[in-house]
């Protein structure tokens, strides 16, 4: 029986790690898990999983969660969640938790020396020297549930050497306007970006893998976790979200992973291990499959580049880079700029704040606060 500590159990990896879980109880067991403020789902949770211990952030959630049911471990502290992610029983942690919030407790796991279970883009992204080389010193296994590089991962040998790859494809969906212009996109409202054609996911990555700086974020974190030059990685449009990947190797031989938009399946792969864990899917029909595949929009090219370049400078640039699209995100999501304006915000604060090398997570913290509240100004003068 595997005990997992699940954060960032209320968003929608979440509901997905739950889903694999309820399927795999026999060898799944649901022992923590951490939230923010989602009372009502935790709850739910609480009633249909029994978790040993529950994190709630905010104070009133807490209170009024914890009084329902008082057999299980609330938790409320910072020192409280360090503990329980450090616990030695706690077999796999899983990273669900969305943004740059994630990356402390991302960055706790791996001191612990544990098994980690990525969706958390960003702390790679923002911190992926720091993070990758504290994962490897205290012994971590780091394992990507993003279906794109969790398909990479099963691409790859089993030893996950890497010494044999010729270059490594990315697929990206393109979003609801692939092959819009981005002229024409200018009146685009957070309702349109929302609507994923293929994938059911949160507000924040929607809006990404619309705006297409996802895949951007993805080629980052790609080259952090696989150790390789950015120039072994091809973004490529496949507007069908069936092909996730594709790894060719030095004698001509190209490996793909392919399975209907589904996020349990990486979940489950990366779960099992080298065990297949039975779940509910949709069967690929091969006798009637259409597959098509496009290059990166040539309007969104500079948005590669920035990408690329942030691969080779790395130091703070992926945390600027960041900081800036999360900025940008939320403010488009609250109506306050324009779908275009989030490509503005994010090479305005860019250009404005001065690259370095951090070399602990209070000096990404620190940075992060910097670029965005940069981001932030850049957004009023754009009003």
């Amino acid at each position: 029986m595997k005990n997992i500590l699940l954060l960032g159990a209320t968003g929608s990896i979440g509901n997905s790690v739950l889903s694999v879980i309820e399927q795999n109880k026999d060898i799944l067991n649901l022992y923590g898990i951490a939230a923010r403020n989602n009372s009502a789902k935790v709850k739910t949770i609480i009633k249909k999983f029994s978790p040993n211990h529950v994190y709630l952030e905010d104070q009133d959630a807490y209170k009024s969660t914890s009084e329902l049911f008082p057999n299980t471990s609330f938790l409320n502290t910072d020192k409280d969640l360090e503990d329980l992610i450090s616990s030695e029983d706690v077999d796999i942690v899983i990273s669900a938790i969305v943004g740059f919030a994630g990356l402390k407790t991302s960055f706790i796991a791996a001191n612990a020396g544990k098994k980690i279970l990525i969706a958390n883009k960003e702390s790679i992204v923002a911190a992926g020297d720091i993070f990758m080389k504290l994962a490897d010193s205290k012994g971590a296994e780091i394992i990507p549930i993003d279906s794109e590089h969790n398909a990479i991962f099963q691409c790859l040998p089993s030893n996950k050497s890497t010494k044999d790859v010729n270059n490594i494809i990315i697929t990206a969906s393109g979003g609801p306007f692939i092959g819009t212009p981005i002229s024409e996109l200018t009146e685009v409202k957070p309702e349109d970006a929302l609507n994923h054609p293929n994938w059911e996911m949160g507000s924040k990555i929607s809006i990404d893998s619309a705006t297409l700086v996802n895949k951007c974020l993805e080629l980052i974190e790609a080259r952090y976790l696989f150790n390789l030059n950015q120039k072994y990685f091809d973004l490529v449009i496949h507007p069908q979200s069936i092909v996730h990947s594709v790894v060719t190797y030095v004698d001509g031989s190209s490996i793909a992973q392919l399975s209907n938009p589904n996020m349990e399946v990486p979940i489950a792969n990366a779960l099992g291990g080298n065990q297949k864990l039975p779940i509910s899917f949709k069967d690929i029909n091969f006798s009637n499959l259409d597959l098509n595949f496009t290059h990166f929009p040539s309007d969104r090219s500079s948005l590669e580049e920035l990408a690329r370049n942030i691969c080779d400078t790395g130091g703070s640039s992926g945390l600027v880079f960041n900081a800036a699209n999360e900025i940008a995100v939320e403010y488009f999501l609250k109506n306050q700029i324009k779908f275009s304006q989030i490509y503005d915000v994010i090479f305005r604060t860019f250009e404005l704040i001065p690259l370095s090398n951090p070399a602990d997570i209070e000096t990404l913290n620190e940075l992060n606060i910097e670029a965005r509240m940069e981001a932030k100004k850049v957004i009023k003068s754009l009003s």
